[in-house]
């Protein structure tokens, strides 16, 4: 079985990597793209025009379903598109594959609620990559042990949301096993607010945007007299390769709702 994916972000430099990573699997074919303009162009590699022959453009929804019949939606926006993107797709029993960070915790429970409803599959993943998903689970892992722990995320500077995405999903990992406690001197005096970072039940995260980055982490775990880093670095978006069709082959054997790559890895 052939799976048929519709991209939405297609045109954005991680869905075109994306778009490439698809075509090269056996199992798997893009039939669309999905955007809110070049509705009844198409996309050829890098470029758009008239030309028949590559992934066609659609700026409707339901059109798009009626006439490619795609599987999964896989979403490479912005936490402005995605939302409806992905509440389209339930609706119309595609199942979305959101690699999109930045979504508010109102819309995850909405789209977890109207997935259950309709039993649609739906995997959203901060982070595609597998080694960035691995660093997170080691985290988590060692935060049971050293539970004092600052995250350091650095990103490219056309990136909307701070903190990122993996790096509160990093958060969230770690606070299932960490007791909430302040960290640093009791009298601490932030001079510039800000200076600390923002803080998840007393761990901070400290986000850096510059233009040579692309995506970055650093755990650091501390502990009487010694120090623990936990860090991965994306060098090149092909490294989310294997995330995403890990998880467009995933979403097809579920019909319920998945916040995190980790939830699938073994």
């Amino acid at each position: 079985m052939t799976i048929k994916v519709a991209i939405a972000g297609a045109r954005g430099r991680l869905g075109n990597a994306a778009l490439q990573g698809i075509t090269e699997m056996h199992d798997m074919e893009v039939v669309a793209a999905f955007d809110y303009k070049h509705g009844g162009l198409f996309l050829h590699d890098t470029v758009i025009n008239e030309e028949p022959g590559g992934i066609p453009f659609y700026t409707c929804f339901a059109t798009m379903v009626a006439e490619t019949e795609p599987d999964v939606l896989l979403d490479v926006t912005d936490p402005d598109a995605v939302f409806n993107n992905a509440k389209q797709a339930i609706e119309h029993g595609v199942r979305p594959v959101i690699g999109t960070s930045g979504i508010s915790n109102e819309s995850l429970a909405t789209l977890e609620e109207l997935a259950h409803a309709r039993q649609v599959g739906t995997i959203i993943a901060p982070n595609f990559s597998i080694g960035a998903v691995l660093m997170m689970k080691f985290s988590a892992m060692a935060a049971r042990y050293l539970g004092d722990v600052e995250i350091l995320e650095m990103h490219h500077d056309r990136k909307l949301d701070a903190p990122s995405g993996t790096a509160v999903k990093t958060a969230e990992m770690i606070q299932a096993v960490r007791a909430a406690h302040v960290q640093g001197h009791p009298e601490e005096q932030e001079i510039i607010p800000g200076a600390r970072g923002a803080d998840i039940e007393g761990m901070k995260i400290h986000s850096i945007r510059l233009p040579g980055l692309l995506a970055h982490q650093e755990v650091l775990l501390g502990g009487e007299g010694e120090l623990l880093s936990i860090r991965h670095d994306t060098m090149d978006r092909k490294s989310f390769i294997p995330g995403i069709t890990l998880a467009i082959r995933e979403v097809m054997n579920r019909n319920d709702f998945v916040y995190g790559l980790e939830k699938i890895i073994d």
